[in-house]
């Protein structure tokens, strides 16, 4: 510690001296006229005809002898080398050039050349310091092995990575290829809805009562009107009185929030796109997932197919549909389809599964499922056909009061995508919003509540609608091979530290 703060100390000293030469460590703009890619793409003219050029970046490497410096700058687009010479620059500028740090900003005026060793190099006739960086940055060291190259003292605890993403992304260059996967994805979905004809919208965060989703929300407090007010956990009941308004397909790309725990594929807030078409079902949004993932799987990547840790996943159309009842007796032998109730709880028992006072069946049968079945479901697998008391906003299928016409999509063990058909009528939606309120008050804090003017809405007519949710944070991580959703959010949900 104490040789940081004298390292602190020496960087402030600089900048109070550059100060006393009058120069503004932080000034306003650059100057730049050219990327560092664009330097090396066009390396040969740039030299030939000694072209007069300014880049800007970080300065990370620097050594100085005598009269003499070199250098490295580097910008979002790669890194070259400087070479200064008191001669070039002159003294007084040589005097500001020796003032510079490691992760200071600067912008170098000068022209390309090639050094004696062989180097291409940019001499510099002008030092300006653009932004004067008070902490040393971190070394992470590189050095060629057996023709490999290898890092040392890498910038690795997952603590600080997550909590200093910056540093993270300065140190360790490979991370920001997932975010610019992720960035790719989002533009993707983007494209692939606007051009089956969805329109995006934008509805509230900010709502004056949550629903769409069995969660809690997180609950804030508007000053002015002196009322409460939650932080959205789904998009779903906006937009469905958008297609009641008479938009037939709307999506929107956003944030959600529910405060519930953290995990390896769980932050309080994430990012979902959600869909909705009038005049379709679950099996309309069966296919346009299909259509959807394996346009982004071709654009993003090139093909139909991923390697996600060893594993090979194809998004080869068509994928798998099976019911839920049909993969757990596939799984188990066991047989839920008549939703006999202490049948059911006698097998949870049996197997060690948690069973809540308030779970009916149908929450059993789904528990069984996540407990036997969602960690074997690898390549892309629709499970259709959800009990009736787990999905209270979706259709009932017809023939089977007990079910509901529901799909979420599973790979590699894990859930990526929920949709319904969805429930259009008002008066059974009263109903089953109003048993879910009876939940609540035996302690389901997840249960959904009774929203009157969604109800209201419906009351004035909504035309058979298929809707759709996906998770972008857990698409990114199949698409970027990475097990913690952490890896794939700038700035994660952590810990105060102590």
């Amino acid at each position: 510690m104490e040789n940081l703060n004298q390292l602190l100390a020496i960087r402030r000293q600089k900048l109070q001296k550059l100060k006393e030469l009058g120069i503004d460590p932080y000034p306003n703009r650059s100057e730049r006229t050219h990327k560092i890619k664009e330097l090396w793409e066009n390396k040969d003219k740039f030299v030939e005809s000694e072209q007069k050029i300014v880049v800007a970046g970080r300065l990370t490497g620097m050594r100085r002898q005598g009269k003499v410096g070199f250098g490295n700058i580097s910008d979002e687009s790669g890194r070259i080398q400087i070479f200064v010479r008191k001669d070039n620059v002159g003294e007084e500028n040589y005097e500001v050039f020796k003032l510079l740090d490691l992760g200071d900003f600067v912008q170098m005026e000068g022209n390309c050349f090639i050094t004696k060793m062989g180097e291409y190099s940019i001499r510099a006739e002008k030092v300006i310091i653009l932004g004067k960086s008070l902490r040393p940055l971190p070394t992470v060291k590189e050095k060629v092995i057996d023709g490999k190259k290898q890092r040392f003292d890498e910038f690795s605890d997952i603590e600080l990575r997550y909590r200093k993403r910056y540093l993270d992304l300065l140190l360790n260059p490979g991370i920001k290829k997932n975010f610019e996967i992720r960035a790719k994805i989002i533009k993707e979905i983007r494209n692939f809805l606007n051009a089956n004809g969805f329109m995006e919208v934008e509805t509230p965060i900010l709502q004056p009562l949550y629903g769409g989703a069995n969660a809690r929300p997180f609950t804030t407090h508007h000053n002015t009107l002196d009322i409460d007010l939650y932080l959205r956990i789904a998009l779903e009941l906006y937009h469905k009185r958008l297609i009641v308004g008479g938009i037939e397909r709307v999506f929107e790309i956003g944030k959600n929030f529910r405060n519930e725990g953290m995990d390896r594929t769980h932050n309080p807030e994430f990012s979902m796109v959600e869909l909705y078409q009038a005049y379709a079902d679950y099996y309309d949004m069966i296919n346009l997932t299909e259509d959807m993932i394996v346009h982004i799987a071709k654009k993003v990547l090139g093909s139909e197919t991923i390697d996600f840790l060893g594993k090979e996943i194809s998004f080869k159309k068509p994928w798998r549909r099976a019911s839920m009842l049909d993969l757990i007796k596939e799984e188990t032998g066991f047989d839920a389809s008549d939703f006999d109730f202490e049948k059911i709880k006698a097998f949870c028992t049996e197997n060690k599964i948690e069973i809540e006072s308030t779970a009916g069946a149908g929450k059993l049968i789904e528990e069984i499922f996540q407990h036997f079945v969602e960690s074997k479901l690898i390549q892309p697998t629709f499970v259709i056909d959800f009990p009736k008391e787990v999905s209270p906003l979706a259709k009932e299928k017809p023939g089977n009061p007990n079910l509901v016409e529901r799909f979420e999509l599973f790979i590699n063990g894990n859930e990526y995508g929920n949709a319904f058909t969805e429930l259009n009528d008002p008066l059974d939606q009263r109903e089953r919003l109003e048993a879910q309120a009876k939940l609540r008050e035996m302690g389901d804090a997840e249960a959904n509540v009774v929203d009157e003017d969604f109800l209201e809405a419906l009351e004035y007519g909504m035309p058979p609608t298929g809707g759709l949710g996906i998770g972008i944070d857990r698409l990114v991580m199949l698409f970027t091979g990475n097990t913690s959703i952490k890896e794939v959010i700038f700035f994660p949900q952590m810990k105060p530290e102590s």
